[in-house]
């Protein structure tokens, strides 16, 4: 196994820049998702790292060993592709042994190795079917059992699991969870799903527009967003815009405090809360001592069951939306009824626009 460094990796293509200078270091036996919104570079930089694109500027290092220029098959990589890209005509054993095939391992000790791949995708027993004879879930273990055979030192996964029902989607993103770990391979996983990205990852890169606007542990970057963008891309985000006075922002006439270092007094500051963080209390109740106290007005609500989700007119007339569980039965307000909001001073981030 190994780390794979970027470093400043430029692609453009025509007056495009595509990657913007990016470097990012994914560490030697860690899961880490590149995050982000169509166009923002994520599947470029992973066609980069595989060989398959040419960068403009930079380099690729595989366990420190410049392959920059190194051809795809000489690079020790595995890849699973968005469409499986399965031999339709050939076995699921054929299928699972032709990386093997290329690289002259045939035989008794190629068959214990297929034999070894399909095992630990759980699909022991399916070695003569085609293709066409599996669902979508198990073509899809196919194909990981297929990029795994050959002992790669890094495991590229483009997309893998978006052809997929939810249902399924989920049970597949628990067995790829596991078998990563069992192999302990380095893997880069491409997606634009949020929730998949912090359940698989230990590492996380939001990209956008070609560059990395925050990368760190799934926790770090959810609980303590950088930017307008990292907040609101991954998962969602409440901003309060307003005027730093002593001890907090003024937003709508409403002092907001955090923990954060504020800028000087009378500076412009961006303040982001996320929905589940921020308790409704209704116009009997009230706040929690030492709370953000926020009065709004409930302009709609969303009932799904095990939770709500209330869309609400803050100070000044900002839209907020807040998440809550059912715990009482049902909605604790209804549209048009006067409410606080009350959320702590520490889950106040003060952030980038």
């Amino acid at each position: 196994m190994a780390a794979v460094d970027a470093q400043t990796i430029g692609k453009s293509y025509g007056a495009t820049a595509v990657l913007d200078d990016v470097s990012l270091t994914f560490e030697d036996g860690r899961f880490t998702s590149l995050l982000g919104p169509s166009g923002s570079g994520k599947t470029t930089l992973l066609r980069i790292v595989a060989g398959f694109v040419t960068a403009d500027r930079g380099r690729i290092l595989i366990g420190g060993e410049d392959v920059t220029h190194v051809p795809v098959w000489k690079r020790a990589i595995g890849m699973v592709f968005q469409s499986y890209a399965l031999f339709p005509h050939m076995s699921v054993d054929d299928n699972v042994a032709f990386g093997l095939a290329r690289r002259g391992v045939r035989g008794a000790e190629a068959s214990r190795r297929v034999g070894e791949a399909l095992e630990m995708v759980r699909l022991s027993g399916f070695g003569a079917r085609r293709p066409k004879e599996l669902s979508g879930g198990q073509q899809q273990r196919v194909a990981l059992a297929r990029a795994i055979v050959t002992r790669p030192r890094v495991l590229l996964l483009d997309e893998p699991l978006s052809a997929l029902d939810r249902r399924l989607r989920q049970e597949m993103q628990v067995e790829l969870k596991r078998i990563q770990r069992e192999v302990g391979i380095t893997t880069i996983f491409v997606t634009h799903d949020q929730e998949e990205a912090l359940a698989l990852s230990d590492h996380v890169a939001i990209l956008d527009r070609g560059r990395i606007v925050q990368a760190g542990s799934p926790g770090e970057v959810y609980e303590r967003p950088a930017t307008r963008f990292a907040a609101s891309f991954l998962g969602d985000a409440n901003f309060l815009e307003g005027v730093v006075a002593d001890g907090g922002v003024i937003v709508g006439g409403v002092l907001v405090r955090t923990d954060d270092a504020l800028p000087a007094s009378g500076a412009k500051a961006l303040l982001a809360v996320r929905p589940e963080k921020i308790a409704l209390v209704p116009a009997w109740g009230a706040a929690p001592a030492g709370a953000n106290a926020v009065p709004a007005t409930v302009r709609q609500v969303v009932y799904a069951g095990a939770a709500s989700t209330y869309l609400l007119d803050g100070p000044g007339g900002v839209a907020l939306t807040v998440f809550a569980q059912n715990r009482t039965g049902g909605p604790v307000a209804e549209a048009g009824a006067a409410v606080t909001l009350a959320f702590p001073p520490k889950q106040t981030i003060l952030i980038k626009d």
